[in-house]
Parts: structure tokens; sequence; C-alpha cells
């Protein structure tokens, strides 16, 4: 399979994600779509790895997914808390930084 329908799906599921961050006004689906656009950066490493014939891009992406997994992580503790505070998970109720 050559290198360009990888990257043409890694590219369709980067703008799947971009698209959820920016239309949906929730911050789980926020959070879940950061994650569809890191597994796409994930797919473009591994097949340029592929492609060159060397394990670095697979390599790279146990390091992202060490970040992607910590990030996840935060964010959903940061949701819960700013859902506790305000009873909301609508990202315009946060405008204000004081609780």
């Amino acid at each position: 399979m050559p290198i360009g329908h990888y990257l043409v799906l890694s590219g369709l599921l980067f703008c799947i994600g971009a698209a959820g961050v920016f239309l949906r006004r929730n911050l789980i689906t926020m959070l879940l779509s950061v994650e569809i656009m890191l597994n796409a950066v994930n797919l473009t490493f591994v097949a340029f790895g592929r492609q060159l014939g060397s394990v670095d891009g697979q390599i790279i992406t146990f390091f992202v997914m060490t970040v992607a997994a910590a990030e996840a992580a935060v964010g959903l503790a940061l949701v819960i808390a700013l859902f506790r505070s305000r009873e909301s998970l609508n990202p315009e109720a946060f405008t204000s930084l004081k609780w």
C-alpha cells in the first residue's frame, strides 16, 4: 500500500479532530477530538517510518502516546473539577478565571 493512502487517512482524521474541537461545545468531546488529532499524527509517523525503513516513527509514536495518556488524565481531571464548580461542560461558561 503506498504512503499516500496513509497520509490521506491521517489528514482526514486530523480534519475530523479539528472540526470536533472547533464546532463542538462540550469539553469532553473537545478532549476526545484532540486525541483523534494526536492519533492522526501517530499514523503519519508510523507511515513515514515504514516508508524509510526505520523504527524511528514507531519510537516517536510511543512517546506521543505517553504524552497523550498524561494529557487525557490531566484534562479529564480538570473537566471534572470544572464541572463540579460550574455544573456545565460548555466552554463558554468558563470565560472567567475566578472560581
